[in-house]
């Protein structure tokens, strides 16, 4: 059965971001040397809030992405999603986090291509010991309109329609935080439409937080918020409704 879309606090609980970022810095190694990637970010995302990151290539956005979903260490700082501190977690505790309470769409869509569409989708709702992991990724298939792509392989679809998996293999366990980066960037202008209408139409029926990278104005545009980085930092902030 599928939870409530509608997200209440319990009683007597204290509010908290579903992404709250402070002071957090990124340092990767190179062979020139240490190169600082993110430098003093700061962010707050309100639950059910769609944000935007915008800004040039190599300004940090992915990365900044990458460290709020829990899929790179920052060097220093804290990292809370979804009401949880994840700063300290190591990484079985951060693996079973993600799959309980995030869902992560990517530009080159990151299907295991030995698995159908059907089992791609199944995926984190198996590891979850969900009983009904097949009947549930069958219905989230149907949703997005690929009920009859169900035993497709990747290497068999589209990119539209790989997109489409990775879609409902994000949101199938209804996550309280979605994170997408750039996810029509290997998609043409029409294609990549349809499938940003299906982001923001699934993460409206699970009340999701979306969390956006871009490098698309129009589409930061459908967010709440527009965040503007360069150089590692978030230099401007935007309210776009």
């Amino acid at each position: 059965m599928r939870a409530s879309a509608t997200r209440d606090t319990p009683a007597g609980a204290v509010h908290a971001p579903s992404i709250l970022l402070e002071d957090v810095r990124l340092t990767l190694a190179s062979a020139a040397g240490p190169v600082n990637i993110l430098n003093g970010v700061s962010v707050s995302v309100e639950p059910g809030e769609a944000v935007a990151l915008l800004g040039p290539s190599g300004s940090g956005k992915s990365s900044l992405l990458m460290v709020a979903a829990g899929l790179e260490t920052a060097t220093a700082g804290r990292v809370g999603v979804a009401g949880r501190m994840i700063t300290g977690l190591n990484e079985d505790a951060l693996a079973r986090f993600r799959r309980e309470h995030v869902g992560i769409v990517f530009q080159s869509f990151h299907l295991v291509p030995t698995m159908t569409a059907l089992e791609n989708v199944a995926v984190p709702l198996e590891l979850l010991g969900r009983s009904d992991a097949f009947g549930a990724a069958r219905a989230e298939l149907e949703a997005v309109g690929l009920a009859h792509r169900l035993d497709h392989y990747p290497g068999q679809l589209s990119g539209g329609e790989q997109q489409r998996v990775a879609l409902a293999r994000a949101i199938v366990h209804e996550p309280e935080v979605l994170f997408a980066d750039e996810p029509t960037g290997n998609l043409d202008g029409a294609t990549g439409k349809g499938i940003v209408d299906l982001l923001f139409a699934l993460r409206a029926r699970v009340n999701a937080t979306l969390f956006l990278v871009t490098h698309e104005e129009a589409l930061a545009a459908r967010c709440d918020r527009t965040l503007r980085m360069k150089d590692g930092l978030i230099v401007a902030e935007e309210r776009t409704k």
